[in-house]
Formats: C-alpha cells, sequence, structure tokens
C-alpha cells in the first residue's frame, strides 16, 4: 500500500491507497497558520513534520495494517513558499507560504532587471509577491542576521521529502512555482537568479515527480511506525496533483477547479499557455513532458471560510454548511457584490494591494444576502480567468469540482449558472490531492501509468447552468470587474508592507 501526504495551508490531509490508487482511508491533522497585517503568512515548518507523522500513525491505527504493508510514500504540498535551512537542514526561522505579499519591492527590483514581459516567456508565470524567490530576497533584504544563516532553500513538500530521506530535492512542478525556473530549459533559470542577487547553490537538485527520492531513514521510519528502507516518490506540488486526482492527465480529459483555501481552475496541455495580458500562468506537470495551464484566485475557499467564521456565533466552529446552503439557488443578491480580495490578488488581476469589499449593501440585505455575495464573487472572478483561457484558444466547456467547497450544492449551482458550463462533482473532492499524489507514487514504484487516475474517481452530480440566470451573470460580471476597476486606485493609495504606495 501507499501513503500519500497532501500538505495545504490549514493541515495535512493523509490517505492510505492500494497500489493501484484506490482509495482506503484518509485523516486531516490541522496546523495553524500566521496571517498580518503587512501580507505575513507564515507557517512552522516543524508542525508540518508533526502532522505528516501524527496522520501516519493515525492511519495505522485507524485501518490496521502493519509496517509491513507499506511499501512506498510519497508528497503533495502547497506552492510558491520559502523554508529556509541552515547548513544542518534545519530551518532558520517560520516557512513564509504562498499567501504573503510582502515582497513587492524586491517583485519590482526583477522587473527592472529583466522586464515583465520576457520574464513572463521564460517563467510562465507573472513576476509577483507571491513566488519564491522574491520571498527568498525578502528575507535577505530585511533579515540580515537570519540569512546569514540561510544555506538552502526548499518549499513545504521539500522540506517533508528531506525529514523522509535526509536528501533535499524538488520537482518540476514545484519549481516551476518558483519564479526561479526556466521553463523553456527545464532548470534553474541563471538569468534570472542574477538578476535576483542569488547563488545557484541555494536551490536544490531538480528531479521527476515520479522519482524515488531515497528511503526512510532510521529516524523517520521510527517517528512514523513504519519499516525502514520503505520507498519515498519525490511528489508534487498540489496544484497539479490535484489535476491527477481529478483525472486530468490529457488534454482531452477537459477542466477541473479546485475549491481549496485558494481556488483554480486549470487543465492539462502539452504546451505552456502564455496569456497575451499575462492573466494566467502555466506550471511544469507531474506527468511527464506536460504542463497544467492554471489561473488561481488567492481566497477562493477561503473566502467562504472568512465569511463563516464572521457570521457564526462560534468563529472557531464556523457554520459553513449551514450558511451556504441558506443562500442557496433562489435568492436574489439585489445588486450586491463581494471583491474576494482577502490576500490580495494573482489571477486575473495580479494585484497584492487589492483588498475585499462588498458593494451595494443596503438596509434590506440579510447575512444569507453576505454569504450568497461572497459565493458569487468566487464565481465572477474564475469567470474572468475563464474568458482569459478562451482568448487564448483553450475550449472549456465542462468543469469537474474537488476540494472541501465541492461538497456544497448551492456553491456549485452557482458556478453553473456564473459560468454558462456544466459543473460536475465527483466521488473524491477533498482527498483530490492526495489521489493525485498516490497515483504519481504509484506510477513512480512501477506500479501503474497516469491513465489508472481515470477510473479512481467518478462523477456523483452535475450542476447544469440555467440559461436565464446566465445571461443576467453574465451582465452582472460586468459590473463586478468595473467595482474593482473603480477602486484599484484606492488600493495602490494604500501604504503596502515594503512601504511603498
Amino acid at each position: 500500500m501507499i501513503i500519500a501526504h497532501d500538505l495545504g495551508t490549514t493541515g495535512n490531509k493523509a490517505s492510505l491507497h492500494h497500489d493501484d490508487g484506490r482509495l482506503v482511508a484518509s485523516t486531516t491533522v490541522g496546523y495553524p497558520a500566521h496571517f498580518a497585517a503587512g501580507g505575513v503568512a507564515e507557517q512552522n515548518p516543524n508542525d508540518w513534520w508533526d502532522a505528516v507523522v501524527s496522520a501516519t500513525r493515525e492511519l495505522l491505527s485507524r485501518t490496521g495494517i502493519t509496517p509491513a504493508d507499506v511499501t512506498g510514500l510519497v508528497v503533495s504540498g502547497q506552492m510558491m513558499g520559502a523554508v529556509l535551512l541552515d547548513a544542518a537542514g534545519v530551518p532558520v526561522r517560520p516557512a513564509i507560504i504562498w499567501a504573503d505579499t510582502r515582497s513587492g519591492a524586491q517583485q519590482r527590483e526583477l522587473e527592472r532587471a529583466l522586464g515583465a514581459e520576457h520574464a513572463y516567456k521564460v517563467l510562465g508565470h507573472r513576476l509577483n509577491p507571491t513566488y519564491s524567490i522574491e520571498k527568498v530576497m525578502w528575507v535577505r533584504d530585511n533579515e540580515p542576521e537570519v540569512w546569514a544563516r540561510v544555506r538552502r532553500f526548499c518549499v513545504a513538500k521539500d522540506y517533508i521529502v528531506q525529514q523522509l530521506t535526509g536528501r533535499l530535492a524538488t520537482d518540476r512542478s514545484d519549481a516551476s512555482g518558483t519564479n526561479a525556473y526556466d521553463q523553456r530549459k527545464g532548470d534553474w533559470s541563471e538569468e534570472v537568479l542574477a538578476a535576483a542577487r542569488l547563488d545557484r547553490t541555494l536551490f536544490p537538485e531538480i528531479l521527476d515527480s515520479t522519482a524515488i527520492a531515497g528511503v526512510l531513514t532510521d529516524a523517520a521510519a521510527s517517528a512514523l511506525g513504519l519499516h525502514t528502507g520503505v520507498r519515498v516518490v519525490m511528489g508534487g506540488g498540489d496544484g497539479p496533483m490535484a489535476a491527477v486526482g481529478s483525472g486530468i492527465v490529457a488534454p482531452e480529459d477537459g477542466a477541473y477547479v479546485c475549491l481549496g483555501t485558494s481556488s483554480w481552475i486549470s487543465f492539462a496541455s502539452d504546451a505552456p499557455l502564455h496569456d497575451a495580458k499575462m492573466r494566467t500562468f502555466t506550471f511544469d506537470n507531474v506527468v511527464p513532458n506536460s504542463f497544467v495551464p492554471t489561473a488561481t484566485m488567492q481566497a477562493g475557499g477561503g473566502s467562504i471560510q472568512w465569511i463563516s467564521e464572521a457570521l457564526s456565533a462560534d468563529p472557531k466552529h464556523p457554520e459553513t454548511a449551514r450558511l451556504t446552503a441558506d443562500a442557496g439557488s433562489d435568492l436574489d443578491t439585489e445588486d450586491l457584490y463581494f471583491l474576494p480580495y482577502l490576500l490580495g490578488e494573482r489571477s486575473p488581476i495580479w494585484d497584492p494591494n487589492a483588498r475585499g469589499a462588498f458593494l451595494g449593501i443596503g438596509r434590506h440585505h440579510t447575512r444569507e444576502h453576505l454569504v450568497r455575495a461572497v459565493l458569487e464573487g468566487i464565481g465572477f472572478n474564475l469567470l474572468t480567468s475563464i474568458h482569459a483561457f478562451r482568448e487564448s484558444g483553450a475550449m472549456i466547456d465542462r468543469i469537474d469540482a474537488v476540494g472541501g467547497g465541492a461538497q456544497s450544492d448551492a456553491l456549485l449551482a452557482i458556478l453553473a449558472d456564473v459560468w454558462g458550463v456544466t459543473v460536475r462533482r465527483r466521488t473524491i473532492v477533498e482527498e483530490a490531492n492526495s489521489l493525485g499524489a498516490a497515483v504519481t507514487g504509484a506510477v513512480g514504484l512501477g506500479l501503474a501509468d497516469f491513465s489508472a487516475a481515470r477510473a479512481l474517481s467518478e462523477v456523483t452530480a452535475e450542476f447544469t447552468p440555467d440559461a436565464a440566470r446566465h445571461a443576467i451573470y453574465a451582465k452582472r460580471h460586468d459590473r463586478f470587474t468595473s467595482a474593482y476597476d473603480a477602486l484599484a486606485p484606492w488600493f495602490a493609495a494604500a501604504p503596502t508592507a515594503d512601504g511603498a504606495h
């Protein structure tokens, strides 16, 4: 059997799978994240490791399998962060995670040196504070005493693989999410590293996602309750892993939306997709010689979590399911809008200074109206990215939904009406990332190929758009985008984390 770990923003989803990828059991161990004014978003890497240990032991205990039954481990993880290590491989400070936007000055430094459009063609991504290399530069520029101890850099899943095997490496999918990877050459970009004034020795070796990174060390095996010698497959970033877990392994498989803390729309492609307006971006896939064009918003499910916490009597136990159900398909928000930019925004506006806002609130609006406006705002924002994909030549006529938000009928019905396409829920939703990791692990162990992913998750519900409601939403989408356009100068005038205006 294979154990897969998916290191998310709120916790580690661990799952046990048969050698062909079929799900046996799963469990989640949570951990905190520190968010603060000025764009701060950090986590303790040791919390990730503790969650991996606890979740592994929980799976063993609950299922009754023996350590000898486990033949392999594989890891998926949140992308675009920065874990900085000393010479012994120990973190020198908390990890800066994907949501952190403090490094605006470092982004501008790279843009002056490289040019925004040229960098986009090299990297497949815009230069932006949400990416890893800008975060590394920020530590160098702002924490010199910490920086003096830094010898290596990695992202979340790489740190766990190092804890498991003693080897520091990354894979192509996570490398492509750092703003330091030349997607044309498949290696770290000497040009970008020179512009960033960073030494290549900071950066780990790059392996295929299906490569065997090593075997469990004695210490790791003892902590996990497993045997030494269990093989560890390198794994990859959570975005490409979710594609595999959704059965999206080739262009003909269509598109999917992941409704997690951040939310994204993506599909498999034989080549990077470059948008003329740089609204979308492209990761290397965990499937060899493949790519995943993607559009990610910072706070998709995160916006739902926020409004649920704000409106629930007990914020630690938000009534998310009931609140979203009460905001169902018969409710009219009556020209109420929500801009879902609680953590700044990536696709499609790429504005770290943007913030969330309700617009058009009247005395008659209720908590149900507020929740529905949040759900619609997520749909409107992702619709702009769907338009960008179509303008670049992509065909998107059906979207499969995974992630925690995919459990909500109300949300999926709204998304279908806003987007004007059928939205389908699959049997595997919350475990999609770890399922993708399990399939990747099975491929790495020589037990399966990626096509097996198509049969491991089935469609359980379809939400077909109502033509009349979609026509109304198409007009309202224009008003939604104009709301951001009107507020963008106000957002830009606010002080940023680096003191710029």
